[in-house]
């Protein structure tokens, strides 16, 4: 699986990069998939990739809520918590089960905004497709 963040990317750089990695499908874990940076929305950034033949899949139960963000940017416990307490729900769970099945079919990317895995929330949905595939390798670009 990779991990990659669009921060500093334009949507030709991030296709590029994941056709590179082999990447079959792309897993959106933004709570609300809009962006200010041309081609990063939902919608045009589904079309760009369907055109390099990824697919997109949008799991916003996977999305770190709005109003946690600052926290967990600033790496505050408490943020950090809170995510985990969103990872821990019923709707997260079945989404955390539909990657899980994605990975049999191919390599799967999740993206988010943030460029560094370790500053993103990315991380800790690995950790938890983790405890579904202990096995689960995660490259970060």
């Amino acid at each position: 699986m990779i991990s990659i963040g669009y921060e500093g990317r334009d949507v030709d750089e991030l296709v590029t990069q994941l056709l590179a990695q082999s990447v079959t499908t792309l897993v959106d874990v933004r709570l609300t998939p809009i962006s200010r940076k041309r081609g990063m929305s939902k919608t045009a950034l589904r079309e760009a990739l369907n055109a390099a033949g990824i697919r997109y899949v949008h799991h916003r139960e996977l999305g770190n809520p709005k109003d946690n963000r600052d926290g967990y940017r600033h790496g505050y416990q408490s943020a950090y918590d809170r995510f985990g307490e969103v990872l821990q729900g019923p709707a997260a769970g079945r989404a955390l089960k539909h990657v899980s099945e994605l990975l049999d079919g191919g390599r799967v990317a999740l993206l988010c905004y943030e460029r560094d895995h370790s500053r993103c929330h990315r991380a800790m949905v690995s950790d938890a497709l983790r405890e579904i595939e202990p096995d689960l390798l995660v490259s970060k670009i």
